[in-house]
């Protein structure tokens, strides 16, 4: 197909019929009885959430909303709701608890009193990358933004060590979650459902052993712009359609764009497709309305973060067995 804006539509009635047949497929040759969705409030769980009952049926399938104190409300309030909507059994587990007993959140609030002192539990906070990365040249440096009491902002620029703090501790939030899904589906002797989409495999935008360490992936192959299309198709309720994406794990609301991808998602999408299929630069800038080195930028980008992010899409390396020694 000729590289077009809408060269990411798709027939959305056949590709669910393909998605509900890897589905069923799939429990059939792990022996489960039905799968295990974790429920964020957002559009690709609530996508899976539908499917799964599409291929499986509602009582095959169990919704677990796991909010933790930094949590968005609106978050469990859009879950409940689909599942709701679904007529699938749900079960909330709030992991502020554990967390803690990890040292989860004391850890991270450490490593930020460091650069900054007067910093306690009172403050809100978020990371998130530079912005705008089509009009202007950026490294992927975090930077940690705090908002006090009375509302007031700042802005400091993370070192490497120190993101890297607050992004080991944050993302036990996501292992805990996992913990848990792997509890109910091995009691059920369900599968756990995955909900990572295409455009966050590719660059890496997930968790290894968190919300990658699941079962299936019945997503994976789908760009974000092709997950809303379905989303509207089977039904996902209209605060979720309509609902910026979001990581949900700061206590100041961040979205995707301003925490990983740094370009809205439908710009994103068309250049991630235009580079995983080479697309010539002329087409590309004609269809988009960029400019070649705006292209350059974002391929850059693209290649930096799938290639620091390859491990967590590959099984841990291992050698094979030396026969000469037996």
């Amino acid at each position: 197909m000729k590289f077009n804006k809408n060269v990411l539509a798709i027939d959305c009635k056949q590709e669910i019929e393909r998605i509900c047949g890897f589905i069923r497929q799939q429990m059939q040759s792990m022996k489960r009885e039905g799968a295990v969705v974790g429920l964020s409030g957002g559009i690709d769980s609530a996508l899976i959430a539908a499917l799964c009952v599409e291929a499986l049926g509602k009582d095959k399938v169990f919704g677990l909303i796991l909010p933790e104190k930094e949590s968005s409300p609106v978050s469990r309030e859009f879950a409940e709701k689909h599942a709701s909507k679904l007529d699938i059994q749900t079960e909330i587990v709030d992991i502020t608890s554990t967390l803690k007993a990890f040292g989860s959140y004391k850890k991270r609030d450490e490593v930020i009193k460091q650069i900054l002192p007067e910093y306690n539990v009172n403050y809100k906070i978020k990371i998130v990358l530079p912005p705008d990365l089509l009009s202007r040249d950026a490294f992927n440096f975090f930077k940690l933004i705090t908002e006090d009491e009375e509302g007031n902002r700042k802005s400091i620029r993370l070192k490497k060590k120190t993101a890297n703090g607050i992004v080991a501790a944050t993302n036990t939030k996501q292992r805990i979650r996992m913990l848990h899904l792997y509890y109910f589906a091995e009691e059920k002797n369900y599968f756990v459902c995955g909900t990572t989409n295409k455009s966050e495999t590719m660059q890496g935008f997930f968790v290894k052993y968190g919300d990658g360490g699941v079962d299936i992936e019945p997503i994976a192959h789908l760009y974000k712009m092709q997950v809303f299309q379905l989303a509207e198709y089977t039904g996902v309720i209209k605060e979720i359609i309509e609902r910026a994406p979001s990581p949900d794990t700061y206590s100041l609301p961040v979205d995707d764009e301003e925490f990983f991808f740094r370009m809205p998602l439908d710009t994103l999408d068309l250049l991630l497709y235009a580079w995983e299929n080479k697309i010539s630069l002329v087409d590309i800038c004609a269809v988009m309305e960029l400019t070649e080195e705006q292209v350059k930028r974002a391929f850059r980008d693209f290649t930096a973060k799938s290639d620091a992010s390859r491990h967590a899409r590959k099984m841990p390396p291992s050698l094979k067995a030396d026969n000469s020694k037996y």
